[in-house]
């Protein structure tokens, strides 16, 4: 039996920038300081956390976090905000990314490391089952939020949410939920879209045994055993570096920002996630877009499909050209050429300032 590193602290919640910190620090340890897997379970202190690819001042009302004592950041995985706190289990996990048991691609990816998850809710006597792209449910009702990124060739960064309880009247106060995203599937507002443990069982329930729930589910389904561990001298330097360099930096925190003017918002449900483009135009010219939302890509390949559109025509079918001449398959999960080109039409027909039409 393979022995695997835990990291493990529950009773002691951390800030936003120690937690992902430690997090991004696990599919380094793996690549680059020769680690087995690491599992780390912890939880935050009151805080919203945005996805890699969204633009915080549009999906929180951070007057209000600030007011509140809400903590805010970006973490390195895509996906939507989450509203984390003393009864919410982080889960970080890094993972080689050739791992037999995982299968291939993200979403194979995610169907993995659901079954654990899902393992592990029906040994405290929930029946959930897994939500493409990125959710766990019950009855329709969302109980958990799975990301990931893969920041080096080797491992991935996998992030869960689990909600053992859950605050929707603070979720409610300081987000900036946009329509698409709140009447998703006909529910009308968040209490009909959203679950937790307690719920589910009908009581309150601690930490403890939900967190023994998931180390017991991923020991069986790998076939592992965990040895409890802290961060070694090597870990700690790159933990240090990345509070240093990113978690407190506001670069990091307030970039993937929304041009303020002059410009248009296209927003598109898709399979991949809800797709918000911003654009604006020079004349017939696209002088600038942004491509956000909470779907999964690399910062990479949006750069690349950001930089293949700016300075080029805006008309359609030169759009849909341009994006063709270097899309490569799942450059975002779940989204296509000509999906991804109706988003930016959408975007081009909202322009604030009057354009002449294309």
């Amino acid at each position: 039996m393979y022995s695997w590193r835990l990291f493990k602290d529950i009773l002691n919640p951390v800030s936003t920038a120690l937690g992902l910190s430690i997090d991004d620090t696990l599919p380094l340890s793996l690549s680059q300081h020769g680690s087995p897997p690491i599992l780390h379970l912890y939880k935050f202190k009151p805080s919203a956390i945005v996805g890699k690819y969204q633009d915080i001042e549009a999906a929180l009302r951070l007057d209000r976090c600030r007011r509140r004592g809400i903590e805010y950041n970006r973490r390195s995985t895509g996906g939507g905000t989450v509203i984390m706190g003393p009864k919410v289990v982080a889960l970080g996990l890094g993972i080689n990314i050739d791992h037999p048991g995982l299968g291939k691609g993200i979403e194979r990816v995610f169907e993995s490391l659901s079954v654990v998850l899902l393992r592990a809710l029906r040994d405290l006597g929930i029946k959930a089952g897994f939500r493409p792209k990125n959710d766990l449910e019950v009855d329709g009702k969302k109980l958990a939020g799975l990301s990931a990124t893969l920041e080096t060739e080797k491992a991935i960064l996998f992030h869960a949410s689990l909600l053992v309880d859950f605050d929707i009247p603070l979720m409610l106060d300081i987000m900036n939920q946009p329509p698409l995203k709140l009447y998703d599937k006909g529910y009308s507002c968040f209490s009909q879209r959203i679950t937790t443990i307690k719920e589910q069982l009908g009581h309150d329930i601690d930490m403890e045994p939900v967190i023994g729930a998931i180390e017991k589910a991923f020991s069986q389904q790998f076939d592992v055993s965990f040895e409890k561990d802290e961060p070694d001298r090597w870990e700690e330097k790159s933990i240090k570096n990345f509070v240093n360099t990113r978690y407190t930096n506001p670069d990091w925190i307030f970039s993937h920002k929304h041009p303020r003017s002059s410009m248009g918002m296209g927003e598109l449900k898709t399979p991949g996630g809800l797709l918000e483009i911003y654009l604006s135009l020079a004349g017939s010219t696209i002088e600038h877009i942004v491509i956000t939302g909470d779907f999964f890509s690399t910062t990479k390949d949006i750069n690349l499909l950001e930089s293949a559109l700016k300075w080029t025509s805006a008309k359609t079918e030169k759009i849909e050209e341009h994006l063709s001449e270097v899309w490569r398959e799942d450059m975002i999960h779940g989204v296509d050429v000509p999906t991804l080109t109706e988003a930016i039409t959408k975007a081009k027909e909202n322009l604030v300032s009057p354009v002449r039409k294309l």
